[in-house]
Protein backbone atom coordinates (compact mmCIF):
# COMPACT_ATOMS: atom_id res chain seq x y z
CA UNK A 1 0.00 0.00 0.00
CA UNK A 2 2.99 2.31 0.32
CA UNK A 3 3.12 5.19 2.77
CA UNK A 4 0.23 5.75 5.19
CA UNK A 5 -0.58 9.41 5.64
CA UNK A 6 -1.09 10.49 9.22
CA UNK A 7 -2.70 13.81 10.14
CA UNK A 8 -3.22 14.75 13.76
CA UNK A 9 -3.99 11.26 14.92
CA UNK A 10 -3.16 8.96 17.80
CA UNK A 11 -4.14 5.48 18.85
CA UNK A 12 -5.61 4.24 22.09
CA UNK A 13 -4.26 1.57 24.43
CA UNK A 14 -2.64 -1.37 22.61
CA UNK A 15 -3.57 0.10 19.26
CA UNK A 16 -7.34 0.40 19.63
CA UNK A 17 -8.17 3.32 17.33
CA UNK A 18 -10.13 6.36 18.36
CA UNK A 19 -11.53 9.03 16.08
CA UNK A 20 -12.54 12.62 16.47
CA UNK A 21 -12.39 15.31 19.16
CA UNK A 22 -14.30 15.16 22.39
CA UNK A 23 -15.46 17.94 24.67
CA UNK A 24 -15.98 17.89 28.40
CA UNK A 25 -19.70 17.29 28.88
CA UNK A 26 -20.09 15.46 25.57
CA UNK A 27 -21.60 12.03 26.14
CA UNK A 28 -19.52 8.89 25.67
CA UNK A 29 -22.75 7.02 26.29
CA UNK A 30 -26.28 7.59 25.18
CA UNK A 31 -27.20 9.47 28.35
CA UNK A 32 -26.71 13.24 28.32
CA UNK A 33 -24.08 14.54 30.71
CA UNK A 34 -21.59 11.68 30.36
CA UNK A 35 -18.23 13.44 30.59
CA UNK A 36 -14.99 12.06 29.22
CA UNK A 37 -11.40 13.12 28.55
CA UNK A 38 -10.21 14.37 25.18
CA UNK A 39 -8.94 11.91 22.60
CA UNK A 40 -7.29 12.16 19.20
CA UNK A 41 -7.83 10.25 15.97
CA UNK A 42 -7.13 7.03 14.17
CA UNK A 43 -4.35 6.05 11.80
CA UNK A 44 -6.17 5.15 8.61
CA UNK A 45 -5.16 4.40 5.06
CA UNK A 46 -6.78 7.23 3.05
CA UNK A 47 -10.11 6.05 1.67
CA UNK A 48 -9.21 6.99 -1.91
CA UNK A 49 -5.98 4.99 -1.75
CA UNK A 50 -7.73 1.98 -0.22
CA UNK A 51 -10.56 1.96 -2.75
CA UNK A 52 -8.12 2.42 -5.62
CA UNK A 53 -6.35 -0.72 -4.46
CA UNK A 54 -9.68 -2.52 -4.29
CA UNK A 55 -10.47 -1.49 -7.86
CA UNK A 56 -7.12 -2.86 -9.01
CA UNK A 57 -7.92 -6.09 -7.20
CA UNK A 58 -11.30 -6.17 -8.89
CA UNK A 59 -13.79 -6.59 -6.06
CA UNK A 60 -14.03 -6.49 -2.29
CA UNK A 61 -13.05 -9.82 -0.77
CA UNK A 62 -14.75 -11.39 2.22
CA UNK A 63 -11.66 -10.70 4.33
CA UNK A 64 -12.14 -6.98 3.81
CA UNK A 65 -14.85 -7.47 6.44
CA UNK A 66 -14.87 -9.56 9.62
CA UNK A 67 -16.40 -13.00 9.25
CA UNK A 68 -19.22 -14.39 11.39
CA UNK A 69 -16.90 -16.03 13.92
CA UNK A 70 -14.86 -12.85 14.32
CA UNK A 71 -17.97 -10.73 14.86
CA UNK A 72 -19.18 -13.25 17.44
CA UNK A 73 -15.85 -12.98 19.26
CA UNK A 74 -16.06 -9.18 19.30
CA UNK A 75 -19.62 -9.25 20.63
CA UNK A 76 -18.71 -11.74 23.35
CA UNK A 77 -15.93 -9.42 24.49
CA UNK A 78 -18.19 -6.35 24.40
CA UNK A 79 -20.71 -8.06 26.67
CA UNK A 80 -18.01 -9.32 29.03
CA UNK A 81 -16.46 -5.84 29.21
CA UNK A 82 -19.84 -4.24 29.93
CA UNK A 83 -20.45 -6.64 32.82
CA UNK A 84 -16.91 -6.23 34.13
CA UNK A 85 -17.26 -2.43 34.07
CA UNK A 86 -20.64 -2.52 35.79
CA UNK A 87 -19.35 -4.78 38.56
CA UNK A 88 -16.04 -3.00 39.12
CA UNK A 89 -17.47 0.51 39.32
CA UNK A 90 -20.37 -0.48 41.58
CA UNK A 91 -17.99 -2.28 43.94
CA UNK A 92 -15.52 0.59 43.93
CA UNK A 93 -18.17 3.25 44.55
CA UNK A 94 -20.48 1.39 46.96
CA UNK A 95 -18.66 -1.61 48.37
CA UNK A 96 -18.78 -5.33 47.77
CA UNK A 97 -22.19 -6.65 46.74
CA UNK A 98 -23.84 -3.22 46.84
CA UNK A 99 -25.46 -1.28 43.99
CA UNK A 100 -27.06 2.18 43.85
CA UNK A 101 -30.80 2.34 44.51
CA UNK A 102 -33.24 4.48 42.51
CA UNK A 103 -32.87 7.48 44.82
CA UNK A 104 -29.10 7.40 44.43
CA UNK A 105 -29.37 7.00 40.65
CA UNK A 106 -31.56 10.11 40.41
CA UNK A 107 -29.42 12.22 42.74
CA UNK A 108 -28.24 15.46 41.12
CA UNK A 109 -24.45 15.67 41.29
CA UNK A 110 -23.85 18.77 39.17
CA UNK A 111 -24.78 20.72 36.07
CA UNK A 112 -23.33 20.82 32.57
CA UNK A 113 -22.24 23.92 30.65
CA UNK A 114 -25.83 24.57 29.60
CA UNK A 115 -27.16 24.34 33.14
CA UNK A 116 -28.75 20.92 32.70
CA UNK A 117 -28.72 18.53 35.64
CA UNK A 118 -26.17 15.75 35.75
CA UNK A 119 -27.56 12.77 37.63
CA UNK A 120 -25.56 10.19 39.51
CA UNK A 121 -26.70 7.62 36.91
CA UNK A 122 -24.97 9.67 34.21
CA UNK A 123 -21.83 10.01 36.30
CA UNK A 124 -21.73 6.26 36.91
CA UNK A 125 -22.28 5.69 33.19
CA UNK A 126 -19.19 7.77 32.44
CA UNK A 127 -17.08 5.78 34.89
CA UNK A 128 -18.35 2.47 33.54
CA UNK A 129 -17.68 3.51 29.96
CA UNK A 130 -14.08 4.28 30.83
CA UNK A 131 -13.62 0.81 32.30
CA UNK A 132 -15.43 -0.85 29.39
CA UNK A 133 -13.34 0.95 26.78
CA UNK A 134 -10.14 -0.03 28.58
CA UNK A 135 -11.34 -3.64 28.62
CA UNK A 136 -12.13 -3.58 24.89
CA UNK A 137 -8.72 -2.10 24.12
CA UNK A 138 -7.04 -4.79 26.21
CA UNK A 139 -9.00 -7.68 24.72
CA UNK A 140 -9.42 -6.61 21.08
CA UNK A 141 -7.05 -3.76 20.33
CA UNK A 142 -4.21 -5.96 19.15
CA UNK A 143 -6.14 -8.34 16.89
CA UNK A 144 -8.86 -6.09 15.50
CA UNK A 145 -7.18 -2.71 15.07
CA UNK A 146 -7.76 -2.72 11.29
CA UNK A 147 -11.50 -3.31 11.66
CA UNK A 148 -12.54 -1.70 14.94
CA UNK A 149 -12.81 1.99 15.80
CA UNK A 150 -13.77 3.54 19.12
CA UNK A 151 -16.17 6.48 18.99
CA UNK A 152 -15.89 7.51 15.33
CA UNK A 153 -17.92 10.60 14.53
CA UNK A 154 -20.09 10.73 11.39
CA UNK A 155 -21.80 13.66 9.70
CA UNK A 156 -24.01 14.01 6.64
CA UNK A 157 -22.27 15.44 3.60
CA UNK A 158 -24.43 18.30 2.29
CA UNK A 159 -23.69 17.56 -1.38
CA UNK A 160 -23.99 13.77 -1.51
CA UNK A 161 -26.26 13.20 1.48
CA UNK A 162 -24.02 10.33 2.58
CA UNK A 163 -22.60 10.05 6.10
CA UNK A 164 -18.83 10.01 6.51
CA UNK A 165 -16.19 10.53 9.18
CA UNK A 166 -15.90 14.04 10.52
CA UNK A 167 -14.36 16.05 13.33
CA UNK A 168 -17.33 18.42 13.41
CA UNK A 169 -19.37 18.12 16.60
CA UNK A 170 -22.58 19.81 15.47
CA UNK A 171 -25.10 17.46 13.88
CA UNK A 172 -22.82 14.44 14.05
CA UNK A 173 -23.44 10.90 15.29
CA UNK A 174 -20.91 9.00 17.41
CA UNK A 175 -21.41 5.31 18.21
CA UNK A 176 -19.23 3.79 20.92
CA UNK A 177 -17.76 0.97 18.83
CA UNK A 178 -17.83 0.42 15.06
CA UNK A 179 -16.74 -2.65 13.11
CA UNK A 180 -15.94 -1.76 9.53
CA UNK A 181 -14.15 -2.52 6.28
CA UNK A 182 -10.41 -2.95 6.75
CA UNK A 183 -8.89 0.49 7.48
CA UNK A 184 -12.09 2.25 6.35
CA UNK A 185 -14.50 3.31 9.11
CA UNK A 186 -16.79 4.90 6.50
CA UNK A 187 -17.83 1.38 5.45
CA UNK A 188 -19.70 0.21 8.55
CA UNK A 189 -20.27 -3.50 9.17
CA UNK A 190 -21.76 -3.29 12.70
CA UNK A 191 -22.07 -0.55 15.31
CA UNK A 192 -22.57 -0.78 19.08
CA UNK A 193 -23.35 1.48 22.03
CA UNK A 194 -22.72 0.58 25.66
CA UNK A 195 -25.50 1.41 28.09
CA UNK A 196 -25.37 0.99 31.86
CA UNK A 197 -28.88 1.15 33.38
CA UNK A 198 -29.00 2.43 36.94
CA UNK A 199 -32.61 2.46 38.17
CA UNK A 200 -34.52 -0.75 38.78
CA UNK A 201 -36.89 0.09 35.94
CA UNK A 202 -34.17 0.67 33.37
CA UNK A 203 -32.34 -2.48 34.45
CA UNK A 204 -35.42 -4.64 33.98
CA UNK A 205 -36.15 -3.08 30.58
CA UNK A 206 -33.16 -1.20 29.11
CA UNK A 207 -35.10 -0.54 25.91
CA UNK A 208 -38.19 0.74 27.72
CA UNK A 209 -39.79 4.19 27.63
CA UNK A 210 -37.83 5.28 30.72
CA UNK A 211 -34.75 5.54 28.52
CA UNK A 212 -36.23 7.95 25.97
CA UNK A 213 -32.93 9.66 25.12
CA UNK A 214 -31.32 6.31 24.49
CA UNK A 215 -34.07 5.19 22.12
CA UNK A 216 -33.94 8.46 20.21
CA UNK A 217 -30.21 8.15 19.64
CA UNK A 218 -30.47 4.51 18.62
CA UNK A 219 -33.12 5.57 16.13
CA UNK A 220 -30.75 8.09 14.57
CA UNK A 221 -28.24 5.33 13.90
CA UNK A 222 -30.56 4.06 11.17
CA UNK A 223 -28.82 6.70 9.05
CA UNK A 224 -25.56 4.78 9.50
CA UNK A 225 -26.60 1.12 9.52
CA UNK A 226 -29.70 -1.02 9.13
CA UNK A 227 -31.41 -2.31 12.27
CA UNK A 228 -29.81 -5.76 12.19
CA UNK A 229 -26.35 -4.16 12.15
CA UNK A 230 -26.71 -1.83 15.14
CA UNK A 231 -26.93 -2.99 18.73
CA UNK A 232 -27.05 -1.94 22.36
CA UNK A 233 -24.69 -3.63 24.83
CA UNK A 234 -25.89 -3.82 28.44
CA UNK A 235 -24.68 -5.83 31.45
CA UNK A 236 -28.21 -7.18 31.92
CA UNK A 237 -29.18 -8.29 28.40
CA UNK A 238 -25.90 -8.50 26.54
CA UNK A 239 -26.43 -7.68 22.85
CA UNK A 240 -29.86 -6.21 22.00
CA UNK A 241 -30.95 -5.40 18.46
Amino acid sequence: MGVWWVAGCVTGPRGLPEYGPRLQGQSCVLSPGCMAPAVGGEVLVPTTVLRAAQVVRGVLTLKDFLDEAEVARVEEVLVRCAREADFQVNEREYGRGRVPDDVECKRVVGHDSKGREILRAMELGTLKHEVAFACVARELGEDFTDHLTREPRYRREPVTGAYSLTQTLSGSLRPDIVLHLVHDADRIQFLYDFFFPCTSGSKSNPLGAENKNLLEKLGKYRLLAEESRRALVTPQLGISR
